[in-house]
């Protein structure tokens, strides 16, 4: 039995990933089994979110027992074949073949060029060189906002902001990144008033819209903060108010996936600002750094421990070990920067882009009603077995302040009448913009879409008792229904991940309203005139990432998944605020917190990040 037969015996290859394989048979009729299974399983890689595949490692895309090809024979099959390119450098493009093959990985043709043009953009971004300001007649601003310059991570991003166009600033929850954007901008901002230019062209934008109204709204209460300070009202008022999801930032064209902006058409802006970038997939982040033109610098945010983006690649982390720890500014750096912050100690690089990255680590954003950071810090460390134990000593012991856990399987009735109780309210409001914004108040997240414990299943019994809905129907529409759109829509301005509320509108007609521009407009739909949507109070936490809730219930699958991972685990519980229900069993907490979220990449090599092979 052929491998290629195998494989669609078990049901994993897609239709897709199958009819390429055959395409490719019918290009070369000589095509060896090793090059029809490597260009399935290329496609099959991306729908799980690689760039590309390791000959060595195929049982990390299929874990099962097959024949599979040693991976020196496999590799030279694939080196031979008239239907797979081998570049001659991680700069050269590839040949048009349907394959290619790069320091050991396997790639679809694209996302080779994905990859290649992702590097030499953010190369070229990070070697242009920004003119500095007079620190002198910005020290007493930065002073202002940093009293303790010297210690703090905070002051040293917002410093080398003045001399990095390409700037990445990571940190868990509360940590201050936005914070410190809103500093470092008001900084520019400044630099730029005391020259007696016009302030900078600002952009703020994230991967979907509740990301950048966070963002947002996160940024205008820094900006308050600053007035209390003494920043000058006419530096507050140069700093943008607002923010847009990426794809609004470079313009999309309805009914085609080009943007307006590229290469040839540049942002018109000075200072791009990206909140969230781990959820940003590999072809996203290319079509950003190609549309950032000389002068414009870009700096990222995000926190390296949430999960990769549901698309293909894994560019945070990628950018992250090509940048290393960010312990610290470069001798250079911290000599140059000196009027701001005083002596500092300058740290030894580790990576390619170590001078420009800072991580943040002070702090934690909770209140008294919800002590999560020993969880999240014991989560994000679950590679160590001790690790483990004290992440599940934490949730069984019940010491932590606005943390529940429960092992066993999740029913709504029974583990979140709360739940029930806030959907009911919601279908009796009459103001749309209030519903949207008490829906986000609350969130049912869980780890996987199928199966007992799946938002599939889980949205059907929720709709069942709110709307006397037949298990397993077909989704009807009921006043209060929750809507997630899971298809980009440039026609309609709706995108995957953006969330809304069934309510009737003034004539009583059923009506899907989302958010707007404005928050106290939402946009209204025609149900059946939706992109494809599904119910949303059940989501997964892939589909929660940028968002935060006040009260979150967390969901496990009570059988083993390949899904679960800490990163999983870490992203779903630092979505709650004030308060975090787990439901899980505790062997599945283990298997989750001993799973690394990876993808096979090879976007950290080609930005030089010091190691060798496929990233992951």
């Amino acid at each position: 039995m052929s491998l290629l037969y195998a494989l669609r015996r078990l049901g994993v290859l897609r239709t897709l990933d199958d009819a390429l394989a055959q395409a490719m048979r019918r290009l070369d009729p000589d095509a060896t089994e090793e090059v029809l299974v490597a260009g399935a399983l290329a496609s099959f890689a991306v729908a799980q979110g690689h760039a590309g595949f390791d000959p060595a490692q195929p049982r990390r895309l299929v874990d099962a027992d097959l024949a599979w090809p040693a991976p020196d024979a496999w590799r030279a099959a694939l080196a031979a074949s008239p239907l797979v390119a081998v570049p001659r450098s991680a700069a050269d493009a590839s040949a048009a073949a349907p394959l290619v093959l790069e320091d050991g990985l396997v790639y679809l043709r694209r996302y080779r060029e994905h990859e290649r043009h992702l590097a030499l953009g953010l190369a070229r971004i990070a070697a242009q060189s920004v003119a500095m300001p007079d620190l002198d007649r910005l020290a007493p601003l930065f002073a202002t906002l940093f009293p303790d310059a010297a210690d703090d991570r905070q002051a040293r991003a917002a410093a080398l902001a003045l001399r990095r166009a390409l700037l990445l600033v990571t940190g868990g929850p509360g940590t201050g990144k936005t914070t410190t954007i809103a500093r470092l901008l008001a900084l520019r901002v400044a630099a730029a008033l005391h020259a007696g230019r016009a302030p900078p062209r600002i952009a703020l934008a994230a991967p979907t819209g509740r990301a950048a109204e966070r963002m947002a709204e996160s940024l205008r209460h820094a900006v308050a903060r600053m007035a209390a300070v003494g920043v000058p009202a006419g530096v507050r008022d140069a700093l943008p108010s607002g923010a847009g999801t990426l794809h609004r930032l470079l313009g999309t064209i309805p009914d085609r996936p080009d943007f307006r902006h590229g290469a040839d058409n540049p942002l018109p802006h000075d200072v791009v600002v990206v909140d969230e970038a781990s959820m940003v997939d590999l072809p996203l982040m290319r079509r950003l750094v190609e549309a950032i033109g000389p002068g414009t610098q870009l700096i990222l945010l995000g926190d390296p421990d949430q999960l990769p983006s549901v698309e293909a690649g894994d560019v945070l982390a990628a950018i992250v070990r090509a940048a290393g720890s960010g312990d610290g500014l470069c001798a250079d750096d911290a000599h140059a920067l000196a009027p701001l912050l005083g002596r500092v100690a300058a740290a030894q690089g580790d990576g390619a882009l170590a001078s420009h990255r800072v991580h943040l680590e002070r702090g934690w954003r909770q209140g008294d009603a919800l002590h999560l950071a020993p969880l999240a810090d014991a989560v994000r460390r679950g590679g160590d077995a001790a690790a483990r134990e004290h992440a599940i000593e934490l949730l069984r012991g019940g010491t932590l302040a606005g943390v529940s856990f429960r092992s066993g399987a999740f029913d709504p009735s029974r583990d979140a009448p709360r739940l029930l109780a806030h959907w009911r309210a919601l279908a009796r409001m009459d103001d749309p913009a209030e519903a949207l914004r008490e829906a986000g108040r609350m969130r049912l997240l869980s780890a996987v879409r199928e199966g007992p414990q799946g938002t599939r299943r889980l949205n059907e019994r929720i709709a069942a008792q709110l709307a006397g809905q037949r298990i397993g129907a077909q989704p009807a529409w009921f006043p209060g229904r929750l809507v997630l759109i899971t298809e980009n829509s440039y026609r309609h301005g709706l995108f995957n991940g953006d969330t809304g509320i069934c309510l009737p509108d003034a004539s009583g007609a059923l009506t899907a309203w989302f958010p707007g521009d404005d928050p106290a407009h939402p946009r209204a739909f025609h149900p059946a005139a939706l992109p494809a949507h599904e119910s949303a109070f059940a989501m997964t936490v892939h589909k929660a990432q940028g968002s935060e809730f006040d009260a979150v219930w967390l969901v496990l699958p009570t059988r083993p998944n390949r899904v679960l991972s800490r990163e999983l685990l870490y992203t779903g519980l630092t979505r709650a605020r004030s308060e975090l229900h787990v439901v899980a069993e505790e062997g599945i907490l283990r298997e989750a917190l001993s799973r690394h979220a990876s993808r096979m990449s090879g976007l950290a090599r080609r930005l030089g990040a010091r190691s060798s092979g496929a990233d992951g």
